[in-house]
């Protein structure tokens, strides 16, 4: 009879993730938390089977209908239809705001999140920037439009939910939001909008919020404004948005992102008429989160299905799964996650305390925590996607088989909301404005204090070592701009590792001591052997000469 591979399956997305379950008791606990996620861990498998039958349907743009209207109407993918009554239920903005679990509530939304996440096709971008318009609209002191947008962004009716889009990125630039060329016109009373917004991910949204320059404002990122702009009228057509075409991307292919253009599109001061750019760093914080958790999400996926393929496929006489080779390559990714998961979700934790009255010194290790859990996780995910595609062998190639999907969408979250790169050079810049390092070391320090297995002492040292190291670079490196900048990314990655360790351990044993048995233990002693430390000076004349 001829041989037909068996293909990996999904268990329960809740009790089979490695992490969640422990992190869950540990800091939200109760038991009607845990059997809500368990619930939705087999919510996850089923859209998974809709997710594989719903592959090759992506939005489509109509610009014009039969009778030379133009309608530029963008029909979205059946999945994406279900995913907005879906995530409008299960609270995957609003369990965030719900007040019953207070500073914890952040931590049961991203666990909603990441649990549902990488079975939706990557729902998460419009509801990342849902959830960032929200806190940014609370935080801007606007009641009126408090009391009128926030309900409909933080609601579980899928009737009357609306979610968002972020509209900041033209083609001057990307992360570089100072040189914007959309203009804002007071015209009477109302301001209109003017100008081209290059790349935009929720197109289908109700409503946006976006940059623009009054006129008359100077150059640069203080001379812009935060709007917020409805995107239909009451017959649901675009409010003088016109869309030239939907990305073709290399993954994330079932976010309907646009290029628009906007002529004299109606639209609301959010704050003052100046320093929009300030007016969005709430958004910042919260949409960087969702990526750190989305990464983390992401790779939990390609692992459960690198794992249960292991167990399923036999080659060379012997499973996989006992393979020597194999377990040590899958190992290495699973160590990997468990320190992104840790980073991702200290982050969660770290906007839940902020926003419900956070210290001062919390507030210093968020400015730099933040962005250095979005640009070490999303690297992270896409190192852990390959590997775990590669583990299932050709398949893994094959598009038809959903493995492909998994690495190309994760591709796109080292660069979303700052690439590498640039949350390097943010990374500096908040070292820059005083204690935010100091807020690191104590971090590490804290995690650290309560270790006591002795298996657990090399991880804590290695932490505590990399750390110490990347200190005294930065500190010589500080007279010498090009040897701080070129060596930003490495500063910014092993402050990244050694934060995932510190926290990786100091959970391993709480799980130790509470008995959630040895495996993150194991994690964390494995996460030090694929490294922490990144620091080294490369030669700026050889760089150049390759560059």
């Amino acid at each position: 009879m001829a041989f037909f591979q068996e293909p990996p399956r999904l268990g329960n997305q809740f009790d089979d993730d490695p992490m969640l379950p422990s992190w869950v008791a540990r800091h939200v606990g109760g038991d009607e938390i845990a059997a809500e996620l368990r619930a939705l861990g087999d919510v996850a498998v089923e859209y998974y089977g809709k997710q594989l039958a719903d592959r090759l349907n992506e939005p489509v743009l109509t610009q014009w209908d039969a009778w030379g209207n133009r309608i530029d109407k963008i029909e979205v993918s059946p999945l994406w239809k279900e995913a907005e009554g879906l995530a409008a239920r299960h609270g995957m903005v609003a369990a965030g705001y719900e007040g019953r679990l207070g500073a914890k509530a952040r931590t049961h939304q991203f666990a909603i999140v990441h649990v549902l996440n990488p079975s939706l096709d990557v729902y998460s971008c419009p509801l990342a920037m849902t959830d960032g318009a929200a806190r940014t609209l609370l935080g801007s002191g606007n009641q009126p439009l408090i009391d009128k947008y926030v309900p409909l962004l933080t609601t579980r009716d899928p009737q009357t939910m609306w979610t968002s889009g972020q509209w900041m990125t033209e083609r001057t630039g990307g992360s570089d939001v100072s040189q914007s060329e959309t203009v804002a016109r007071k015209e009477g009373d109302e301001w209109r909008l003017y100008g081209t917004k290059w790349f935009t991910s929720a197109t289908t949204a109700q409503m946006a919020l976006t940059l623009a320059r009054p006129e008359g404002n100077p150059d640069g990122s203080r001379g812009l404004a935060l709007f917020l702009v409805e995107l239909r009228d009451a017959s649901g057509r675009l409010r003088n948005i016109t869309v030239n075409r939907l990305k073709d991307k290399l993954g994330t292919r079932k976010v309907p992102t646009a290029e628009l253009t906007l002529d004299g599109t109606p639209a609301i001061l959010v704050g003052a008429a100046s320093e929009g750019v300030r007016a969005i760093t709430p958004m910042l914080s919260v949409t960087r989160t969702w990526n750190a958790v989305c990464a983390v999400s992401g790779m939990r996926r390609a692992l459960a299905l690198a794992g249960d393929f292991a167990r399923r496929r036999k080659v060379f006489g012997a499973l996989l799964v006992d393979k020597a080779l194999h377990v040590d390559t899958l190992a290495g990714i699973e160590a990997e996650y468990a320190g992104a998961f840790c980073l991702a979700f200290r982050s969660v934790a770290l906007l839940g305390a902020l926003e419900h009255g956070g210290t001062e010194a919390e507030e210093r290790l968020a400015r730099s925590l933040v962005p250095i859990a979005k640009l070490t996780t999303g690297k992270q995910a896409v190192a852990v996607a390959s590997e775990a595609i590669e583990a299932c062998g050709g398949a893994g190639y094959v598009e038809d088989t959903g493995l492909p999907r998994v690495l190309a969408d994760a591709q796109v979250l080292p660069i979303w909301e700052g690439t590498t790169n640039v949350l390097s050079l943010d990374t500096l810049r908040a070292l820059a404005k005083g204690g935010a390092l100091e807020a690191i070391t104590t971090e590490i320090e804290a995690n650290l204090a309560s270790v006591k297995d002795p298996g657990l002492a090399k991880p804590g040292e290695a932490a505590r070592a990399a750390v110490k190291h990347a200190i005294a670079w930065v500190t010589e490196a500080m007279a010498q701009p090009d040897r701080l900048e070129a060596g930003a990314r490495r500063f910014a990655m092993t402050l990244g590792r050694s934060l995932e360790l510190a926290l990786l351990t100091n959970h391993a044993q709480w799980c130790l001591d509470h008995g959630h048995g040895p495996r993150t233990a194991a994690a964390a002693r494995r996460f030090m052997l694929n490294g922490v430390d990144q620091i080294s000076d490369v030669s700026l004349d050889d760089s150049k000469l390759l560059a």
